[in-house]
């Protein structure tokens, strides 16, 4: 499986923007999927993800209630939707996948053996 990130940009403090992770040689309900984010200087984090065997979402405690994942299966897209951003979340956005078929999800990057190409999303104050 291949996945492409897209959506980044810049926005304002307080707005809105989606970004759209793209598979192909794979569908997403197969995996594990995950979005993360690294700020310059910092780690790689966890943002949010779902679970393959029930869909079911997580996200980390920096972004619920602001940010939203969703998949489409039949565009074979997840997307994560984010909403009253701030300059803290400026980072470059990454989608990946686990694909050890594991019904635990995990948060930890290190557990994603695929991952996307990233997109820059910048917030200003």
């Amino acid at each position: 499986v291949q996945l492409q990130a897209s959506g980044g940009g810049l926005v304002q403090a307080g707005g809105s923007l989606r970004l759209s992770c793209a598979a192909s040689g794979g569908t997403f309900s197969r995996y594990n999927m995950g979005w993360f984010r690294q700020a310059p200087g910092k780690e790689r984090e966890f943002v949010a993800g779902f679970r393959r065997t029930d869909g079911r979402q997580y996200y980390a405690d920096s972004v619920k209630g602001r940010f939203s994942i969703s998949r489409d299966k039949n565009k074979n897209t997840a997307d994560l939707q984010m909403s009253s951003l701030k300059s803290e979340d400026t980072a470059v956005y990454y989608c990946a996948a686990d694909r050890n078929y594991s019904g635990t999800f995990y948060y930890t990057p290190t557990w994603y053996d695929v991952w996307g190409q990233g997109t820059q999303v910048t917030v200003s104050s």
